[in-house]
């Protein structure tokens, strides 16, 4: 299959990579402004399983200026895209008075912005596909009805707005395309160290990678247009 994963170079982006090379035979796009990482990861994923193809794809997703040449250089790879995995995420921590207007404007850019843009730019390469599926990473913090948590207000804004978006495009591409978002619960990443220092997460990122792996292959033949949590509790 061929798949875009976006926020690959570190945490659960990478960690899913692994799962799905792990499954064999696919095509991975991955998605970062750290290339470093990446061609890292590209590495892992080949000594995983040499039958799998790795594209790397160095990009700051919240420039949204750089998305036709981004997607010039799927299109000149691929005719077509199966799975799309939005999981790049941004979090910064404060309180509501003190957000900076750029505070706002990253956190958007990265949660809701750049996916909706992203999923917009491949719809061709999607409806190409023969069963495609678009899994967006939201979280518990943007889940209607879970336990809020101060100082992640725009976080849990912005990812209860690409849950909705999520909603929103089920109807617009009914038997097209499917779409469902994944509510994780705390996973101990890298990014939730910097925004929580000290605090122990009660999944690590190989932990969820392997749900959100499976679900992407296998979970558009059960679900659509679903807003799932993935947590013990709200």
């Amino acid at each position: 299959m061929n798949i875009i994963v976006t926020g690959a170079s570190r945490g659960i982006g990478a960690a899913v990579c692994r799962e799905l090379a792990n499954s064999g035979g696919h095509h991975l796009f991955i998605i970062s402004r750290n290339l470093k990482a990446l061609e890292k990861l590209k590495t892992e994923i080949l000594e995983l399983k040499k039958q799998n193809l790795v594209s790397v794809l160095n990009f700051d997703l919240s420039n949204t200026d750089t998305f036709p040449t981004l997607i010039s250089q799927i299109s000149s790879a691929t005719d077509f895209i199966d799975i799309l995995i939005n999981n790049a995420g941004s979090i910064i921590v404060k309180n509501f008075e003190d957000f900076t207007p750029q505070d706002i404007d990253q956190q958007f850019n990265v949660n809701y912005i750049a996916p909706a843009k992203l999923i917009q730019s491949i719809l061709p390469l999607l409806k190409s596909a023969k069963s495609p599926h678009v899994v967006n990473i939201s979280s518990m913090s943007g889940f209607q009805g879970s336990k809020k948590f101060k100082g992640l207000s725009h976080y849990s804004a912005s990812k209860a707005a690409i849950s909705s978006l999520t909603e929103c495009l089920t109807e617009e591409f009914k038997n097209e395309i499917a779409f469902n978002a994944l509510c994780p619960g705390a996973v101990q990443t890298e990014m939730l160290e910097e925004a929580f220092p000290g605090y122990k997460a009660p999944l690590k990122p190989k932990e969820i990678a392997e749900f959100i792996a499976d679900f992407a292959l296998n979970g558009h033949k059960f679900f659509n247009g679903k807003i799932l949590p993935v947590s013990l509790s709200l």
